[in-house]
């Protein structure tokens, strides 16, 4: 049976959903958005409502308590083709306060050549903001684009010490 519980952030509402401790979807939408985009076999899944989610919970609460690298302790797992698999494992090394952009993620994910594919592994991304699509950025150092907003994205890197 899967759990979902939800947290309250400085950004928002967080919605998280796991199966026992790994974490299958994270987001600021809300479960039936994140739940639609779970693979068939879990999306059809039985869920549970809880307060908290063992481990996982916590990890978040140190997050947002100011223990920026809490999250890189949460065990994560998502379905996708194997080359937005790679995206997704580079962008869990890329450094708290730190940010890279789509190209350099793309050498780091095995493919200089493909950025537009790494972005489209960023908007696919089912757990964020542990799985830091947010600390991806444009080559001339704008932002860029997230998913929950600009704001959301700003004040993660603000909190992070990615941005002044």
């Amino acid at each position: 049976m899967l759990s979902k519980t939800s947290y309250k952030t400085p950004v928002g509402i967080l919605y998280l959903i796991a199966d026992d401790q790994i974490l299958l979807a994270a987001g600021f939408t809300g479960f039936s958005e994140l739940t639609k985009r779970l693979s068939p076999l879990d999306a059809n899944r039985k869920s549970e409502t809880v307060e908290q989610i063992p481990v996982i919970s916590d990890l978040i609460d140190d997050y947002f308590s100011g223990d920026t690298s809490a999250l890189n302790s949460i065990q994560v797992r998502q379905s996708g083709p194997a080359f937005s698999q790679s995206v997704w494992k580079a962008m869990r090394k890329v450094p708290v306060g730190k940010t890279w952009s789509y190209s350099e993620l793309a050498k780091r994910a095995g493919s200089a050549s493909a950025v537009r594919a790494v972005g489209s592994a960023c908007a696919n991304n089912l757990i964020a903001p542990i799985i830091p699509c947010h600390r991806i950025i444009k080559s001339g150092g704008a932002l860029g684009n997230y998913a929950y907003g600009d704001e959301v994205k700003e004040w993660l890197l603000r909190h992070e010490g990615a941005l002044k």
